[in-house]
């Protein structure tokens, strides 16, 4: 359901899935793409909740659509700080005050989002699943990661070798992982891109294309390491 989120400076939009059940359940905030808070990302969300996470995905565009925000918030993501990192916290302590959250909360992202994703995994959050995302150029943002797994497309050259470099950053600091790189798949493979638009048929053209073998291996490996990390009884303090 589309929701509000309070923020320092307002509200944003955003939109949460909620689980079956009385719970408490893990959460789960998903950072969308360059291209906003799309049907798919909503989709993911639901997905997300069907595994029986509360799962939150906030608008990043919120305060004025793609056009007026996306440069902004690509700056602070490579700036690794931020107003956009006060919305992503924002989510986060909104589903760990809700009676119905065990605490425990993933973060998930998509392209951009998985750049979010990435740098946020040592930003209170338990476990981290960031997809094709921007490595930090400064990883020693990561020294205090939470577990990551980590999805990438081989077939992907814009972030060719990620996945490797990514691997042995996270060995060297101990951080509990599963990174991946899929042979046939290409950067979006796990996002459904809607073809009828223009600007969507283009970016099919030149090689974001959905890939569902690997989509779906990423997906179980994803709720697989979710599971382990986020699924736990005990609540704690926040």
């Amino acid at each position: 359901m589309e929701m509000t989120i309070p923020v320092s400076d307002g509200t944003i939009g955003g939109y949460l899935a909620e689980p079956a059940g009385a719970g408490p359940h893990p959460g789960v905030v998903l950072i969308h793409d360059a291209f906003g808070l799309s049907q798919d990302t909503k989709t993911i969300t639901d997905r997300f909740a069907a595994e029986g996470y509360l799962a939150l995905s906030p608008d990043l565009y919120s305060r004025g659509g793609m056009r007026r925000c996306v440069r902004r918030v690509f700056s602070d993501m490579f700036a690794n700080q931020g107003r956009t990192f006060g919305d992503i916290e924002a989510s986060r302590s909104l589903l760990a005050g809700r009676p119905d959250c065990s605490g425990r909360i993933g973060i998930a992202g998509f392209c951009m989002g998985g750049g979010f994703a990435l740098v946020a995994a040592s930003r209170g959050f338990s476990a981290s699943a960031p997809y094709y995302g921007q490595l930090p150029k400064n990883l020693s943002v990561l020294d205090d990661a939470c577990p990551i797994v980590a999805s990438f497309g081989k077939k992907d050259f814009g972030l060719r070798g990620a996945a490797a470099k990514l691997e042995t950053a996270l060995a060297a600091r101990g951080i509990p992982h599963d990174v991946k790189e899929y042979p046939d798949a290409s950067h979006g493979f796990a996002n459904k891109i809607d073809t009828a638009a223009p600007v969507n048929l283009l970016l099919k053209v030149v090689g974001f294309t959905y890939h569902h073998e690997s989509a779906e291996d990423a997906w179980h490996r994803v709720t697989s390491f979710f599971g382990e990390h986020l699924q736990q009884p005990s609540r704690p303090s926040h």
